[in-house]
């Protein structure tokens, strides 16, 4: 085919360079970093693991992955607002949603690369410099790949962060989710190693937004297990970031540059997607390399309209106040689970282009 180099070594970056070596390119791939991202895990939907089952690693993530018992969205009291019926998740999209950490994740996508491909400690600062027949950008929200593509876009603030922490206890939950409070929320997902994955968005004006004793504090009236695995988490798993979006772009494609993951559609995480949609990216660019153009039309629309769909999402986990919060919570109960996974299709029901 050509060669190819792949800006930004994270999920988007090796799951590209998967694809395009199983196209049959000669690929390499460079990360900023010094080594491979440890911190954190990841939820995979269903999309997601058939993204990574046309790369080759779909069973090894679920060997190594729990897939959640049940999950959902809860107030702040317990009480259940929207729940998810993973058993129909399964039976309809023939997966529930999985958590790993990310490092095991990144593990696989590694495992199918050719040794030496991947060059840690090797930032590109010049992108348009790079002697490649393609060139792909995988380096996250703050691309410099994507000034090629589209000069004049820049990430919007959502005026929030987001904790996320990792605690070890006797007895970890065996369902995650969600939890709305009042202009905040946090969640757990319980991994398969006994740990718990936990995350918290608070407003970036507040304590709680740069002090772990603060977030603490912020959600001790939360229901069981939140307060008690907040209480726990090691502090040096802790990982803070300003949660932003990327407006969708006109094109995802500029001659012979194309963008994948964050680069290419930043989105909140409040649909979970950020990192399935690039796992998607990966298996279409491969699929799509020697016709950019092809690629641009198969992931630009959805890649907006979940983009969208997502920052919604958030602003409704958000609100403030107590008329707002109860309204949105009683909304979201009259909705029955049912409908609730049919809404979902949309997102979970996506499927490889054919070869």
């Amino acid at each position: 085919m050509g060669t190819a180099v792949v800006v930004g070594g994270g999920i988007g970056g090796l799951a590209a360079a998967c694809g395009l070596v199983a196209a049959g390119w000669d690929v390499e791939v460079h990360e900023r970093a010094p080594g491979r991202e440890e911190r954190g895990g990841i939820s995979i939907w269903p999309n997601a693991l058939r993204a990574l089952d046309a790369l080759g690693v779909g069973d090894a993530v679920r060997e190594v992955g729990l897939v959640q018992a049940a999950g959902g969205i809860r107030d702040r009291r317990g009480r259940w607002i929207v729940r998810t019926d993973q058993d129909r998740m399964i039976s309809r999209h023939g997966d529930g949603v999985t958590v790993l950490p990310r490092a095991r994740l990144l593990d696989a996508l590694g495992s199918g690369l050719p040794p030496g491909t991947v060059r840690y400690g090797s930032p590109v600062d010049d992108p348009g410099a790079l002697d490649a027949d393609l060139v792909v950008g995988a380096d996250g929200i703050g691309s410099a790949v994507r000034r090629l593509v589209a000069p004049g876009a820049r990430p919007r603030s959502t005026g929030t962060v987001a904790w996320r922490l990792a605690a070890t206890v006797a007895d970890p939950p065996t369902e995650g989710g969600e939890t709305w409070g009042d202009g905040c929320y946090a969640g757990v997902a319980p991994l398969a190693d006994g740990r718990v994955n936990l995350w918290a968005v608070v407003r970036d004006d507040e304590p709680a937004a740069h002090d772990l004793d603060a977030l603490r504090r912020r959600f001790a009236g939360f229901h069981a297990p939140i307060p008690e695995l907040l209480g726990v988490a090691d502090p040096d798993s802790a990982y803070v970031t300003d949660l932003s979006w990327l407006p969708p772009l006109r094109s995802l494609v500029a001659g012979r540059v194309v963008l994948v993951g964050d680069a290419a559609h930043a989105m909140t995480p409040n649909l979970g997607q950020g990192g399935c949609l690039a796992l998607e990216d990966a298996v279409v660019l491969g699929r799509c390399s020697t016709d950019l153009p092809r690629y641009d039309a198969l992931r630009r629309p959805r890649a907006a309209r979940l983009t969208r769909r997502s920052r919604l999402a958030g602003l409704v986990a958000g609100l403030s106040g107590r008329f707002p919060t109860t309204a949105r919570d009683g909304l979201g109960r009259l909705l029955p689970t049912a409908v609730t996974l049919r809404g979902l299709d949309g997102v979970l029901g996506w499927r490889p282009p054919p070869v």
